[in-house]
């Protein structure tokens, strides 16, 4: 049997003012996808997987319409040359935005439909923060999602989704997709699932799994994408319909019923506050998360706020890590190391955030495979900041032992984060959440709402719900 392989995946702000580009996307291409650590899974299989093409971002602002242009057509083109293959598997996010489209993994997969046309199977495996709608689940016939924020079973969904597929092929068994939409958007910070609700919803997916149910997952969805398909959702793949639909129901009923007990799982609060908390705190590190630029939730990840704040209070022994700004970091490779310059910190991608100006001094500098993957550390009074080229994230404990710095050896650590990462929550005594400003803030109320389904809370209120399966039209006719 041979599997074609690819996808796109990325989330995106739409509130987000930066675009994506060419190069803010990873592409493996043909062997190097293969060989990637990321689709390691594909040696456990029977089968010969045909290398396409997938493109991978951290997530950030709305992708430009020219390098979506590209990245599909390139794929599509890899697609017709790859044939003969048997089905096709797409490794994707489910919250990406094209400036000018809604649904746009909606038109990616419907393109991949169109090309190997309607007797194929095709797989697909998605974030839980994915948003999934109609069109999708029409083109598909078989789906599976993450069940751990932070995500911690992405290989482990990838081979459910690839797994599934192949057991149609070799059993012959046509399995179908059902959708159950969920008039509910939380925030990731509101359910992870370290913490309950979201904890026991997730443990207990795997129960739904028999009698004709193959897979069953449960879509929190994204909440800062105004899209029409922007809702949480049940998605159950399997070749019984009735048993999908039954286990859809319960899926989306246990949901909707535990709404008010979504909550954040650490202490949460306005940034003087945190800050506040974190000054008389007796143990360290303190790791405060700024949550409203966290780019790993699609922010800018470029705002100065929270350095702003530390300065004024002259905070000493903070490490902040780290802050998008390509000029202040090309300012200090010019100084060089131990040079003292002033530099302008903050807002170099989105100007609508804050800036700092400061005398700083570089205690040093990280190459990096290219221009772009530069970083710099500065020492500004008496605190540490690191400055990237690049949009990024600080979740792991090598982001920064790569640089010399060591995060549980201050009393204050600043990421910019919603959750912590699996790494930096060991370590954290304690724990904060500032809601601090930027495109992914948790004043979610505030956010404009122009096209998200109506009678969605928290937008709207609503006083009752009833599941309402909708099934994929490629559903086999006969289950």
């Amino acid at each position: 049997m041979r599997i074609a392989v690819g996808g796109i995946h990325t989330e995106c702000s739409t509130y987000s003012p930066v675009l994506m580009q060419d190069d803010d996307f990873r592409v493996l291409r043909g062997a190097s996808l293969t060989a990637d650590p990321y689709f390691a899974f594909l040696d456990g299989f029977a089968a010969d997987a045909v290398p396409l093409l997938h493109a991978r971002a951290v997530p950030g602002g709305p992708l430009s319409r020219a390098t979506y242009d590209r990245l599909k057509l390139e794929f599509l083109d890899r697609l017709q040359a790859a044939a003969p293959f048997d089905a096709v598997y797409l490794a994707m996010h489910g919250a990406m935005h094209v400036e000018g489209m809604f649904d746009a993994e909606g038109d990616w997969i419907s393109a991949v439909r169109q090309a190997v046309g309607p007797q194929m199977l095709i797989a697909t495996s998605y974030d839980l923060h994915g948003n999934v709608s109609d069109r999708i689940i029409d083109q598909i016939d078989i789906f599976a999602a993450y069940r751990t924020a932070p995500h911690i079973d992405v290989t482990r969904t990838m081979t459910a989704a690839y797994g599934m597929l192949l057991q149609a092929l070799q059993t012959g068994i046509r399995p179908g997709v059902i959708r159950v939409p969920v008039p509910l958007l939380l925030p990731g910070e509101k359910s992870s699932t370290e913490d309950e609700p979201a904890r026991s919803l997730y443990a207990g997916l795997p129960a739904y799994e028999q009698d004709g149910v193959w897979r069953a997952d449960l879509m929190i969805g994204y909440v800062w994408a105004d899209e029409p398909r922007a809702t949480a959702c049940v998605v159950v793949t399997g070749p019984d319909k009735k048993a999908a639909m039954a286990a859809g129901r319960a899926i989306a009923q246990n949901f909707w019923a535990a709404r008010h007990d979504f909550d954040f799982g650490t202490q949460a609060g306005p940034l003087q506050q945190m800050l506040d908390i974190a000054r008389h705190s007796t143990t360290r590190p303190v790791i405060l998360a700024d949550s409203g630029d966290n780019p790993t939730g699609g922010g800018v990840g470029d705002r100065g706020d929270v350095l702003a704040a530390l300065i004024r209070y002259d905070w000493q022994d903070a490490l902040v890590a780290g802050i998008a700004d390509p000029w202040a970091v090309e300012a200090c490779f010019r100084a060089g190391i131990n040079a003292v310059l002033p530099l302008t910190i903050g807002a170099a991608l989105d100007p609508s955030g804050v800036t700092v100006i400061s005398q700083a001094r570089v205690i040093g500098l990280h190459q990096g495979k290219e221009c772009s993957d530069r970083q710099a550390v500065v020492q500004i009074y008496g605190i540490t900041v690191v400055l990237s080229a690049r949009r990024r994230p600080y979740h792991n404990v090598a982001d920064f032992t790569q640089l010399g710095l060591d995060p549980a050896a201050v009393a204050l650590l600043v990421v910019k984060s919603g959750y912590l990462s699996l790494e930096l929550a060991p370590l954290a005594a304690p724990s904060l959440m500032a809601l601090t400003e930027g495109v992914v803030n948790q004043d979610i109320l505030s956010l404009p709402n122009k096209h998200r389904p109506a009678g969605t809370l928290p937008f709207e209120k609503r006083l009752g719900f009833t599941p309402k399966p909708q099934v994929s039209v490629r559903f086999p006719a006969a289950r």
